[in-house]
């Protein structure tokens, strides 16, 4: 089971890799949001592996690379200096880099810092400025946090998700320790990164749904913002497009990836 050693942790990765063993594929990071881990991605295995070598990553906190202590001091700087370490030491130097939902302000500020370890960046629903988190954390002590995922579910995936579906991913993100969620709210309940992302110079996909958590227009208007960036409104009716509809999701990225991989 592959871990990077970073400071004060031991980062869990993923390698997908399906490709023809006698070419170098490019490699795509892919970085997951809040109370999930390398599982969110699974269904865009399929879709990459084939083509990229995927790296999945279970970010500072979550999933096998451990829970961090309610007090420890998660930062914007913090979440860039991994997924740099990771590009340097299992990427080659190089990635096309992919968020979802919260998981995409590190990378949105990995490409505006460290534009020489970037390819593209897509970034999937996520925010630029503080989530509406208003009584999650109080919910999540008095219940637990998969209780407090199982109630948001819907309005996170949306109609079309089974109920089975709907399970499933209150199972994984129900699997983040509290502690953890302390220290993460803390540090996403203050990000505000609108200046910083017109420094963002690589090729940059947005995707958005339009729902009342986030609609088009709050896309729109920071999208806008980001030189070289284009925006693709995906028809669900749930804020987390590459949970409710990854195989949409998915292509909708890869034939993004596809195009500048192709130009260089």
């Amino acid at each position: 089971m592959p871990y990077l050693d970073v400071p004060d942790c031991r980062l869990h990765y993923k390698i997908d890799d399906h490709t023809d063993p006698w070419t170098r594929p490019e490699t795509v990071l892919f970085v997951h949001g809040f109370t999930e881990n390398t599982e969110a991605w699974r269904q865009w295995v399929p879709h990459f592996s084939r083509r990229y070598r995927m790296v999945r990553v279970d970010q500072r906190g979550f999933g096998q690379s451990g829970a961090v202590a309610k007090d420890y001091p998660l930062t914007t700087e913090r979440y860039v200096d991994d997924l740099a370490r990771v590009i340097r030491e299992v990427a080659g130097g190089q990635a096309h880099v992919v968020g979802g939902k919260s998981g995409g302000i590190s990378v949105l500020m990995l490409a505006a810092t460290r534009p020489e370890l970037v390819k593209t960046i897509t970034v999937s629903c996520s925010p630029v400025t503080p989530p509406d988190a208003r009584g999650w954390i109080e919910e999540m002590e008095r219940t637990s946090v998969r209780a407090w995922a199982r109630r948001t579910q819907r309005d996170r995936m949306g109609s079309r998700m089974p109920e089975a579906g709907i399970d499933w991913w209150s199972d994984m993100m129900g699997m983040t320790a509290l502690s953890t969620v302390h220290a993460y709210m803390r540090w996403v309940g203050a990000i505000d990164i609108r200046e910083d992302i017109k420094r963002i110079r690589c090729p940059t996909l947005v995707i958005g749904t339009d729902t009342g958590r986030r609609s088009r227009s709050v896309f729109e208007g920071w999208q806008k913002t980001i030189p070289n960036s284009e925006l693709r409104i995906l028809p669900v009716d749930g804020y987390h497009a590459a949970g409710t509809d990854p195989d949409g999701t998915a292509r909708v990225t890869l034939e993004f990836i596809e195009r500048y991989a192709r130009a260089a």
